[in-house]
């Protein structure tokens, strides 16, 4: 039973300056909660209770999220404010949340390699901390994951299907299917030419790892700026003769680590909101009309 969760988080966000300048590219909100929160929402809807936060500088206002604020709690009380009272003492009960610090930024190989001490011998769920999977059947993207591990064992990806004239921007893998959404990988590919992608299954910032990954970690060797990829390390493990599997999860991504796509995921996340639903469709649907008659905003 895989228990424990890595969430690496200790890039910059440059493509977000100046503001996260001074504030986690992961604490931006989408709608009135931070990327962050929804992270390790779906980590515990996944089973998971012991997570790790692998953050750098300028991080900390991620452990004070996910801690007591006693003083806010404190005014919320005086001021009757009970319901949202209830909703931020929830945060710091979500899972046993950890924090581990990435001295330098060296790619996501090495960012999971500061997790060694902590996932010790056991396999561990890995979730980007830019990135939202909005489950489409109830069940969260990681948990599809960790029903593969339960099949097959090895180490498991998240795929998504993406256009073809779009494999050239993301890591693709070359497998075989054993049924509609489960494939054993054979190789993958980072950012392929359309002509010569394997596949249009593009891996999917989820991963499900087994404790022998830090070894090939370790001897992969560094790429452009001194980067550890854990592509090269999961390659590396395949043609060990190790297994991998890969699934096509249910989901739907949000890449909130860059602007559009972060105000698209706004956008469709304040949709589902009950108390500004219809109002923000109004907007949505006024400003259209005036686009399409030429008018500018």
């Amino acid at each position: 039973m895989i228990t424990k969760a890595v969430i690496p988080a200790a890039g910059f966000g440059t493509r977000f300056l100046p503001a996260t300048k001074a504030s986690p590219k992961e604490m931006l909100p989408i709608v009135d909660t931070p990327v962050i929160q929804y992270v390790v929402e779906e980590a515990v809807a996944s089973g998971i209770t012991d997570i790790l936060m692998v953050i750098g500088k300028g991080k900390r206002t991620l452990e004070e999220h996910f801690d007591r604020s006693f003083e806010l709690e404190l005014e919320l009380e005086a001021k009757g404010k009970l319901k949202e009272l209830a909703s931020i003492r929830a945060i710091s009960e979500l899972a046993n949340i950890h924090f581990v610090w990435q001295r330098k930024m060296l790619g996501l190989g090495d960012a999971i390699r500061c997790a060694r001490h902590h996932v010790g011998n056991e396999p561990f769920a890995v979730l980007l901390g830019d990135t939202l999977m909005q489950s489409l059947d109830g069940v969260p993207a990681t948990r599809q994951l960790m029903d593969v591990y339960d099949r097959f064992g090895g180490c498991v990806v998240a795929l998504e299907e993406v256009p073809p004239e779009r494999v050239s921007r993301y890591g693709v893998i070359d497998g075989d299917a054993l049924d509609d959404r489960t494939y054993r990988v054979r190789d993958m590919v980072e950012k392929p030419a359309p002509a010569e992608a394997p596949s249009n299954l593009a891996v999917a910032s989820r991963y499900i790892l087994t404790p022998d990954i830090f070894s090939f970690i370790d001897a992969a060797p560094p790429g452009k700026n001194g980067e550890i990829q854990i592509t090269d390390a999961l390659r590396a493990r395949i043609a060990d003769g190790r297994p991998m599997h890969g699934c096509r999860v249910r989901a739907r991504r949000h890449d909130a680590g860059n602007t559009l796509d972060f105000i698209k995921t706004n956008i469709l996340y304040a949709l589902q909101h009950a108390d500004i639903a219809s109002a923000l469709a109004d907007f949505i649907i006024e400003k259209a009309d005036e686009l399409r008659g030429g008018e500018r905003l």
